[in-house]
C-alpha cells in the first residue's frame, strides 16, 4: 500500500477515533458513578487501546521512514496510565490525543484556506466554438487559436485575449485585487480570473498546461508540500523535548517512589504545541501572502523572506511599468494628430513587437477606430510597411522610415536617448509624424524604497542590461545605493552573489534574462502578472498581480508569520515544562494534567492561525480598495 493510500485510511479512520473514545469516556463515567467502578475501568481500557494501536501504527510508519517525533510521548503515557491503573487518564489522553489530531487537521486547512481555494477553481471542460455550434471539451483539447465561450461566473481555462466586445473579469482570486477589471476587445485574459459579467467569447493563446493558471496551481502545490528549516529545526528540538520529559518522569519516580507521579509528566507533555504550532502559523502565513497575489513557493522561502537585508531590482517591467506610453506626438504636413496615430496604430496592429503593441494600445485607449492593414511587410526589432485605407504607410525607428523613404535623417541621433524611444510615420513617400514614447517609474516607487529601508533592508540596488543613461534617468531622485547598468545574464548574477556580503539577497525581475539572477538570490521575485514562464519558474516568489508595491507586505506577512511561529513554540513550551514540574512534584494528576496539555494545544493552534489575520501595511499613497478590503 502506498504511502497516499495509508494516509486515505489514517484520515478516514481519525472521525472513528475521536468517536470512540468520547462515547466510552462517557459510558464510564456513567457506570462509575452507578457504583460499578470495575465495569468503569474495563471500558476506559477498552476505547483507549484501539487508539493506541493507531498510534503505534503510526509511530513504526514515521520510524520507517526515517523520522521520530512525540508521538512517542502520548504512546507512553496512554501504556502506562493503563499499566498503573489509571484507566480514566488513559481514557482521556486517548481522546485529547485524537482529538488533538482532528484539531491539529482543522488548523491546517484553515491556515491553507486561500491557497486551497485556488486549487477549487481550477476548471475541468470547457464551452467551445466549433461547426456552428457549440461543445463541451476537457480542458487538454483546448489549442491556441480556439474560440471558447466564458459565461458568467465561469473561470477561465486558458490565457487568451478577448475574441470581441467587452469582458468584465474578478481576478482577486489570483492578484487580491476587489474591483472587476474591464478587458476590451485584443486584451489579454489570464487564466483563473472569473467572468463577472455577460458571456464573452475568448481566443486561447496558450494550452492548459501552458496557462498561467496551471503554472499557479502548481506552485500552490509544491508550497504545500514544502517544510520550513524552522519545522525541521522543531523537529530535531522535538527529541531533546521527549528526554527531557522521560528524565524528569524517571526522576519524579525515582524520589518520589511513586509511579503515578511519573505517569503524570508522560501525560502533560501528550502531545507537544513545538511540533504543531510551527507548520500552522507558517502555513497560514503562505495562505495570507497568496490572498494578496504574493505566491510564495513554500515555507523555506517564507522564512528567508523575512531575513532579507539586500534587493537587486531589474528595471523594465520591474522598476518601471514595462508598456511604454506616448509623451510626445510632432506631426508633419496636414495630419492631426489623431490621424497619425490612427495609421500607425492600424499598420502596427500586424506587429508584436512591444513598441508596436504600445502604439496600438494607446490609440485604442483613445477610443480611435483602427482600419485592418493590408501588404505587411516587418523587418524584425526595425518597423513595419503596408497599406492603410489605401495609403502607403510605414512605421519604424528614424532610421529604418529614413531609410524606405532615401532620404537623409538629420544628425544620425540614436532611436533611443534618455530612456525615450522616437518612432517615425511615413504616409504615401512622405514623413508625417513622430512619436516619443518613456517606459514610466511605477507610481510610488520612491514610498516603497523608503518604506522597504524601514523594514530593514540596508542595501537597494538597481541592475539592468539598459545604457548607463538611461538607467540614470530612470533612477533620478531614488534611494538606491548602486545603479549597475549594460549588464549582461551573467553579469546580473554577479551582481546579486556580490550581494551577499551584506546578508540574505532578494532579487526582482521578469524576463527570461532575469532567471539565471532570480535562480542565484536567497529569495527570487518574479512579476508573473506579464512576466515569462522562465522568470517565474526559476524565482521563489510570484507577484500574480502587476504591482511592484506587493513585495513588501510579502515581506511582511513572512516576518510576522515567523515571529508567530516562535511565540506559540516558546509559550506552548514554557507552559509545559511548567506543567511538567508540577506534574513531578505530586500538584497534578494524570487526568488534571490531560485536560491542561489539551488547553495549552488550543491556545498554541489559536495563536498561531493569527498568521492569517496579519494587516500588512501599505507604503503612504498606495493604498487601493483591494488594499482596503483585504485588510479588514
Amino acid at each position: 500500500m502506498s504511502r497516499l493510500d495509508l494516509d486515505a485510511l489514517r484520515r478516514a479512520a481519525k472521525p472513528g477515533l475521536v468517536a470512540l473514545p468520547a462515547i466510552g469516556l462517557a459510558a464510564g463515567l456513567i457506570a462509575h458513578f452507578a457504583g460499578a467502578g470495575d465495569a468503569a475501568s474495563v471500558i476506559w481500557t477498552l476505547v483507549t487501546l484501539p487508539v493506541l494501536a493507531a498510534l503505534v501504527v503510526e509511530i513504526v510508519t514515521s520510524l520507517r521512514r526515517g523520522e521520530t517525533g512525540l508521538d512517542i510521548v502520548a504512546a507512553l503515557s496512554m501504556s502506562a496510565a493503563l499499566i498503573f491503573g489509571e484507566h480514566l487518564a488513559a481514557a482521556v489522553v486517548a481522546l485529547m490525543y485524537a482529538g488533538g489530531q482532528h484539531l491539529e487537521d482543522f488548523a491546517a486547512r484553515r491556515a491553507r484556506r486561500e491557497m486551497t481555494d485556488l486549487l477549487a477553481r481550477v476548471p475541468r471542460t470547457a464551452m467551445r466554438h466549433r461547426n456552428g455550434g457549440l461543445e463541451e471539451v476537457p480542458l487538454d483539447d483546448i489549442v491556441p487559436g480556439d474560440r471558447l465561450m466564458i459565461r458568467r461566473g465561469d473561470v477561465a481555462p486558458v490565457d487568451g485575449t478577448v475574441a470581441e466586445g467587452t469582458a468584465l473579469l474578478d481576478e482577486s482570486a489570483l492578484t487580491g485585487e476587489s474591483l472587476p477589471m474591464r478587458r476590451a476587445a485584443g486584451e489579454p485574459v489570464m487564466s483563473g480570473s472569473t467572468n463577472a459579467g455577460d458571456a464573452f467569447d475568448l481566443s486561447a493563446t496558450h494550452r492548459a498546461a501552458e496557462s498561467t493558471y496551471a503554472g499557479i496551481v502548481r506552485l500552490v502545490e509544491q508550497a504545500q508540500r514544502s517544510r520550513a528549516p524552522m519545522a525541521r529545526m522543531a523537529d530535531r528540538y522535538a527529541m531533546g523535548f521527549l528526554a527531557l520529559t522521560l528524565l524528569i518522569a524517571g526522576v519524579a519516580w525515582s524520589t518520589s517512589g511513586d509511579p503515578i507521579r511519573a505517569v503524570a509528566v508522560l501525560v502533560v507533555a501528550t502531545p507537544c504545541p513545538l511540533i504543531l504550532a510551527v507548520p500552522v502559523a507558517l502555513v497560514a502565513g503562505l495562505s495570507r501572502a497568496a490572498g494578496l497575489g504574493v505566491l510564495i513557493k513554500g515555507a523555506r522561502v517564507l522564512e528567508r523572506m523575512g531575513e532579507v537585508r539586500s534587493i537587486v531590482i531589474d528595471k523594465t517591467g520591474t522598476l518601471t511599468d514595462g508598456r511604454p506610453r506616448i509623451a510626445e506626438t510632432t506631426v508633419v504636413g496636414g495630419l492631426t494628430v489623431d490621424e497619425a496615430l490612427r495609421l500607425a496604430a492600424s499598420l502596427d496592429q500586424a506587429s508584436k513587437h512591444p513598441i508596436a503593441q504600445a502604439i496600438v494600445r494607446e490609440a485604442r485607449d483613445r477610443g480611435l477606430v483602427l482600419a485592418t492593414p493590408q501588404g505587411v511587410a516587418e523587418t524584425s526589432g526595425e518597423g513595419v510597411a503596408g497599406q492603410v485605407d489605401g495609403r502607403a504607410v510605414i512605421v519604424g525607428g528614424r532610421a529604418f522610415v529614413t531609410g524606405r523613404l532615401g532620404i537623409a535623417f538629420g544628425d544620425g541621433a540614436p532611436a533611443a536617448e534618455n530612456g525615450a524611444v522616437t518612432v517615425a510615420l511615413a504616409v504615401d513617400g512622405r514623413l508625417a509624424a513622430e512619436f516619443v514614447l518613456t517606459d514610466t517609474l511605477r507610481e510610488g516607487t520612491g514610498a516603497l524604497l523608503a518604506a522597504l529601508r524601514r523594514f530593514g533592508v540596508e542595501r537597494l540596488v538597481l541592475a539592468t542590461g539598459d545604457r548607463r543613461a538611461v538607467a540614470a534617468t530612470v533612477t533620478a531622485g531614488l534611494d538606491f545605493d548602486d545603479v549597475r547598468a549594460e549588464l549582461t545574464p551573467d553579469q546580473k548574477v554577479l551582481a546579486v552573489v556580490a550581494e551577499r556580503k551584506s546578508g540574505p539577497v532578494m532579487m526582482i525581475g521578469d524576463g527570461v534574462n532575469d532567471a539565471p539572477a532570480l535562480a542565484a538570490s536567497d529569495v527570487g521575485v518574479a512579476m508573473g502578472a506579464r512576466g515569462t514562464a522562465a522568470s517565474a519558474e526559476a524565482a521563489d516568489v510570484v507577484l500574480l498581480v502587476d504591482r511592484l508595491d506587493r513585495i513588501l507586505p510579502g515581506m511582511q506577512i513572512a516576518r510576522r508569520a515567523r515571529v508567530i511561529a516562535l511565540q506559540s513554540v516558546l509559550a506552548g513550551i514554557g507552559l509545559s515544562l511548567a506543567g511538567m514540574v508540577a506534574a513531578a512534584l505530586g500538584h497534578i494528576t494524570p487526568v488534571q494534567g490531560a485536560l491542561l496539555q489539551e488547553a495549552i494545544d488550543v491556545a498554541v493552534i489559536l495563536n498561531a492561525l493569527r498568521a492569517l489575520r496579519i494587516a500588512p501595511a501599505v507604503p503612504a499613497g498606495q493604498e487601493t480598495p483591494g488594499h482596503a478590503a483585504k485588510a479588514a
